[in-house]
This record gives C-alpha cells, structure tokens and sequence, in this order.
C-alpha cells in the first residue's frame, strides 16, 4: 500500500474548548512537568514527542504524578530498551488492588463506586466502603480455600459486582486472575482454564441474555471435573433462582463467615502476574497473555486520567464482557476514583436503546462501546439524543472494529456535541495505542492520535517508516502493559513469533494504518486479510464501509483468495441480507457503489448469500480462517470451532470449498 488513501484535508468534526483543556488532568500533568522538571511542552504533539523520545523520563513522571504506590522503590525506570526484554522498574513492588481500593479524592466510604445494572432490570450501586469491605471478605474467603500468591484464580461469571470484587480479591493477595464469559461453550472455557491450572474456580450458576436465563451449573460441573489440582469451585447465585451444586462453596455464604476481615494487600514485583488474557484461539488453543501488575497500573492511569480524562465524580461506562480485554480496561476507572458502571445483558434487548436509556439513568459521562453497535444505531435510525436526556455525557469511545465516516457523523448528528474517542489497540497490551486526547480535535473517520508513550509508527514491506501513507501498524519502542510472557512458553519462542519476526526488535501488531501529518491515524483492518487486486491492496473496512452501508445488507465478509506470489485468485463476498431481501435486490447496485468508490478491481467475483457471519467469542470476523477454508485448508485446521460464537455459521464456506474442489 503505497498511495495517499485521504490527500484532502478532511472534516473538523470536535474542537476542544479552551477553557475546559485548561482544566483537564492532561493540563495539569503539562504544569506539573514545567515546575518539576523544568519541561516546556506546549502542546499535545510536543508532549507525544517527549514521551517516546524520552522513555524513562515520560513513565518515571507518570509514575510520580499519579501518585504510584511503591513499597519498594526502583532502582530506574527502563533499564533495557530492547523488545522483548524490556526491564520496567527493577526492584520495585506494589499491588494493582491497592491502587483500585486505596481511599483519596472521590474514593472515600461514602463515594460511588460501581453502578450495575443488568437487562432484566435488576441494578445496584456499591460505595468504595462496601467495596472495599466485600474484597476484604472474599480476600479471606480465597486464602481459606487454599490460594496463595502466584496461585490462579479462574472465573465464568459475567460483568458484574461479584466477578469484579473476586478479581480484586486475587489481586490484592498476588493470585493471578483470569475470567472468561458464561455465554462461552464449555470447551472455549476449558482450553483457556486448563492451560494456567487455577487453584479456585468462581463461577456463576446461570445468566441472563436476550430475555431468556440460562443454567450453567452443566458447564461448571465439566469444568471442575477437568482442570487438574483445582482445590474449591465458588458458586454465585447470580439470579437469585437458588440453584445448587453439589460440592462447591456457596458465594455469599464464604463472604459471610469472613465479613470484617482486614484489608490487606501483597506487595509484589512489577512484572508479576496480574492476570491472563487470551488471543482468540481461532487456529489453535489461545495464547494465554500475561501481563503485570505495574504495568497496567501505569498504562491504564495513563490511558484513564490523560487520555479520557477521568476522575472523582465521572461516570465511566463501556460496554463489555468479561471475556473481552474492555473489562479490564473498564474497571480501572476505579484508579482514578471514577464511579465504573457495569452492564450485563444483550445491549440490544429490548432494542437497541438500552445502553441509551443506562446512560441517562444513570447520568453517564464517558460511554463506550464498539463500532458494529454504532453501525447498528446509524442503520436502525436511532435518535439517542432527541429520545433522552444525554446532557452528562461528554465522550463517547468506539473500538472493536474501524469507525466508519458515516459512524462519525451519525454521532455527532445524532448523540450530540460529544468528544469522539475512536481508539485501537489490543488485548496484547490490553490498552489502545492510538486513541483521543482532550486537547486534540477530531476529524471525520480519523483517530485523533498516537497515545503518550505509544511509538507507534507505519512501516513499509522493507521495514521503513512511511508518512501519510498505509503500512504496517508497529510500536518500535516499549511499552510497560505489553506481555512479561505468554503462558506455558518458558523460552519466549511463541512470543518472539506473534510479535517480532517480521521486523527483529519491532512489534509488528498485524493492522494496516496511515499517519497523517496531523498526528490523527487511520486503521483499515488486519494487514494478514488484505484485497489484493492486480497489485493494488485495500484494507477490508474500506470494502464494509461500502457494502454496509446499504441498509439492506447486515453483516457482511469479504475474501481474497489469492494467494502470496500468485495472480489473482477470486475476491467474494458474503452477505446477511435484511428480511425479505433478495441478492437480486441488491447486488447490481452493490457493484456500482464498489466500482465508483473502490476500484473495478474491487468489484466481487462472486456475491454470496449466508445467514450469518462467522465471529470469535469477542465479536472479530473470522477473514483469515474462513480464507483458508475457501483456499483448501480442512476446516478443522483452520478454525477451533470452540473459539467462535456461532460455529454454524462455518458451514457454507464449507460447502462452497468442497464445491470447487469437486
């Protein structure tokens, strides 16, 4: 990808309003480096360009500013720039729960700290008092179940109080912890638990979705008979049904007989294990991904204070499970004193205004949530801010997938003059890399930056920075949230592989991306799913962008089955069409919308109608495995059906590979 994708100056859609930059915790980090350390940095390009160039002096003030709670200090802050092996902070200790749990400005007894609500309207508010009285009780709960320190806690529990005070809990005792959705099929779950060998199991014995309640109990009992060395099974009562299962430990009960237990908490090392999360496991057992403590309190304090701008008396919500890297990302906001709202459900039940009538109730200031649900409000006509009441919020963030344009003007137009926080990254580092700043403007269908301390950059195939031009999305510096490892992978072989091979001592992260000389970025989707038609390669959320926006077409997925060396092989797209819509309908229409705003090379072979697009348990398409799939590879080889959310949905693929192989 060598051409200008955007040569035109594109649409001021936000402008930051003076007064209210002067008073953000970004300004006063601004200030604080100017009387500190004698840092004259202006604006938010000059404050980017000082955090990359200057590892060791941007995270060491970070750390100082915000107040970091060593119990041992470090004796530096980077002792090794090199990828992988960065050394983050040798010798110091902390715990993350500390920094969640500890009293200060907005997070005394009587402050807000959790707003839950769930789709069936059931809802309940903790105060940091009872939060932190809860985790002292489930802390002491964990240690007379036989967890220790380095031990792991796994858990199938939903976004709720419960998953988030057990997390807190192993936390602050130096358990690593690790959770998945009860949504996900019980093999998803085993080839996640079983890798990391848990000590205890948290699990919820049902959960609500879509109006319908569903028994776990089944699911746990599979998952305790196979996890070796498991010690207890903690069972939630999460729906109140009074379901049982034999030989695990009743939830409430083990809070109960440890209530007024001390507050305590481990001081651990700055690498140390604070949890596990997961690739998608779509070719194989996931990669479990470890990340510690220190570096997630420095990268989410950053994220949360400077980036989003968060703190006492904000309301900060974001649509997630907790099988998904956003949950950990949401319930950091209690670091920064922020009340985090919880939701569990389906965000469309029952209908689409649900989240938008949460973020009413409960006067929400920041509200997350992925780019296909904004797609879903912009083709459903929603009107959030004409039907509620939206005067708290002040930002919105979208990740998941691109943003499209037209999802930039439908929020502006339809959610109010809010900040728009387009943001990617991954679960890799669990944060995003490039994002919104609350002094940096928005421009249609761009995100507004590069995040503090984020080298990111846009390489060439011979591994060169290109400008204003698509490449491959790097990092060539450290970052503290990137992995200490993967699970079970002693050497550090599988990581140097997932991250470093294409360009030695550079994360390459597997996203094509273009820089603009405003600093704002562009990403167009995976770089290992890529149209290449005659030589001219395209980023798949260009094609989406396209297809769906016709509001006949709901899903969409795209495949080029041309193959590396080779001349073109047939581009297809597949389509879920709305009721009572035919590809007859549509498709001559479709072709000339591709082959005005792409390319004629651009235009499909083949369109194909199919029910359903196959996705992870996290809501990805699945371009590459169905690709192989389309190009020969056994669909068992391609894919772990575990890690899909609607293993049906492969079928047709299927069926076409075998048809042209006939």
């Amino acid at each position: 990808m060598s051409e200008n994708l955007n040569a035109e100056e594109p649409e001021l859609l936000w402008r930051p309003d003076p007064d209210r930059v002067a008073t953000t915790k970004i300004a006063a980090f601004r200030a604080w480096l100017r009387a500190e350390r004698e840092l004259d940095l202006p604006d938010y390009p000059a404050l980017w360009q000082w955090s990359v160039d200057d590892l060791a002096g941007f995270w060491g003030a970070l750390a100082e500013f915000s107040d970091v709670r060593f119990h041992d200090r470090p004796s530096s802050v980077l002792d090794d720039e090199r990828m992988p092996g960065a050394t983050w902070f040798p010798g110091a200790t902390l715990n993350y729960a500390e920094h969640a749990l500890r009293g200060g400005e907005g997070k005394g007894d009587n402050d807000s700290a959790v707003i839950f609500a769930r789709e069936d309207g059931f809802e309940a508010t903790l105060t940091h008092g009872q939060l932190r009285a809860e985790v002292a009780a489930a802390r002491a709960g964990l240690v007379e179940l036989g967890v220790r320190r380095g031990d792991r806690v796994a858990a199938l529990v939903p976004n709720s109080p419960e998953a988030l005070i057990a997390f807190l809990a192993a936390a602050s005792l130096g358990a690593t912890w690790s959770s998945c959705s009860p949504d996900f099929g019980a093999r998803a779950v085993s080839d996640r638990f079983t890798q990391i060998e848990p000590t205890v199991l948290v699990a919820v014995n049902g959960y609500v979705y879509n109006g319908r309640q569903f028994d776990t109990r089944s699911t746990v009992d599979e998952l305790r008979r196979g996890i070796p060395g498991l010690k207890a099974t903690v069972l939630v009562d999460y729906l109140a049904t009074g379901a049982e299962l034999e030989g695990t430990v009743g939830w409430r009960a083990l809070l109960e007989r440890n209530a007024g237990a001390a507050l305590e908490f481990e001081a651990v090392d700055f690498d140390h294990p604070l949890w596990v999360l997961y690739s998608s496991g779509t070719t194989g057992l996931p990669k479990g991904i470890v990340q510690g403590h220190g570096g997630i309190v420095l990268e989410h304090v950053k994220a949360l204070a400077l980036h989003c701008d968060l703190g006492p008396g904000e309301r900060f919500f974001w649509f997630t499970t907790t099988g998904w890297m956003m949950w950990n990302f949401l319930i950091s906001g209690l670091m920064v004193g922020s009340t985090i709202v919880l939701f569990d459900g389906n965000p469309a039940h029952p209908d689409l205004g649900a989240l938008w009538r949460l973020a009413e109730r409960h006067r929400v200031t920041y509200f997350g949530t992925s780019a296909p649900y904004i797609q879903s409000c912009l083709k459903r006509e929603l009107k959030p801010a004409r039907e509620h009441d939206l005067s708290a919020l002040r930002a919105l963030g979208s990740t998941g997938a691109p943003l499209s344009p037209e999802g930039f003007r439908w929020i502006m137009d339809e959610v109010g003059d809010v900040q728009i926080a387009s943001v990617s990254g991954g679960t890799d580092l669990c944060t995003a890399f490039v994002g919104a700043a609350p002094e940096v403007p928005v421009w249609l269908g761009e995100i507004s930056c590069r995040m503090l301390g984020a080298a990111v950059d846009s390489f060439d195939e011979a591994g060169k920075p290109v400008s204003d031009e698509v490449g491959e999305l790097v990092i060539t510096k450290p970052m503290p949230s990137m992995p200490v490892s993967f699970w079970n992978d002693a050497d550090g072989s599988r990581l140097r592989e997932a991250y470093f091979e294409t360009y030695p001592g550079v994360w390459r992260h597997g996203d094509w991306i273009r820089v603009t000389p405003r600093g704002s970025c562009v990403i167009y989707g995976r770089s290992d799913s890529t149209l290449n038609r005659g030589g001219v390669r395209m980023g798949t959320s260009e094609f989406y962008r396209v297809v769906e926006g016709f509001d006949e077409v709901l899903d969409s997925l795209v495949i080029d089955t041309s193959g590396v060396g080779q001349g073109d092989g047939e581009l297809l797209c597949f389509l879920v069409l709305d009721k009572g819509i035919s590809l007859s309908d549509v498709e001559p229409r479709l072709r000339s919308a591709l082959r005005a705003q792409l390319s004629p090379r651009h235009v499909p072979n083949q369109f194909v109608a199919v029910a359903d697009i196959p996705r992870t348990l996290n809501g990805k398409k699945c371009e590459v495995p169905v690709k192989k799939i389309l190009t020969g590879t056994p669909a068992d080889r391609a894919v772990s059906r575990e890690a899909l959310s609607n293993p049906d949905a492969l079928r047709p693929f299927e069926e076409l590979a075998r048809g042209n192989r006939a």
